[in-house]
C-alpha cells in the first residue's frame, strides 16, 4: 500500500479533482494524484516544451507561436480551467444591486428581462 502525505491544494483544484473523479471511478485524491503524474511526465517530456507551455499561460508568449498541436491542447485545457474557476466566482447580481445599476437576463421561458435597481429606501415615518 502506498504512503499518502497530507498536503494543502487550492480549493478551486480540489472541487475540480471531486467533480472529474467519479467519471474516472476514482476519489478526489486520487484524481488529484493523476492529474500531478500527467504533470510530471509532461515536465519530462521531451517531446512536450514544458517552457513554452508556462510562457503562453504566464502571457510572456503567444499561443500561435506554439508549433506542438500537444502543447496547444495543454495550453486551452489549462485556460478552460482556469475560465471555469473564475466564472464559479462570478456573483454579477450583486455587483450590479451593489452599485445600483441596471442589467438584462433571460427568464425561464427564454426572454430577456431587464432588473432595475431598487430605488432609494426611505426609513419608516419619514
Amino acid at each position: 500500500m502506498a504512503l499518502s502525505n497530507p498536503i494543502r491544494i487550492d480549493d478551486g483544484v480540489y472541487a475540480s479533482a471531486k467533480a472529474a473523479a467519479p467519471a474516472m471511478d476514482r476519489s478526489a485524491a486520487q484524481q488529484v494524484s493523476h492529474w500531478a503524474r500527467i504533470g510530471r511526465e509532461i515536465e519530462r517530456s521531451r517531446e512536450i516544451s514544458h517552457r513554452e507551455i508556462t510562457d503562453v499561460l504566464n502571457g510572456e508568449a503567444h499561443y500561435d507561436d506554439l508549433d506542438d498541436p500537444r502543447a496547444q491542447a495543454i495550453v486551452r485545457a489549462s485556460w478552460a480551467e482556469q475560465m471555469k474557476q473564475w466564472r464559479e466566482t462570478l456573483d454579477l447580481e450583486a455587483e450590479f444591486v451593489a452599485k445600483g445599476l441596471p442589467y438584462a437576463e433571460l427568464d425561464d421561458s427564454g426572454e430577456a428581462v431587464v432588473r432595475e435597481p431598487a430605488g432609494p429606501t426611505s426609513a419608516p415615518g419619514s
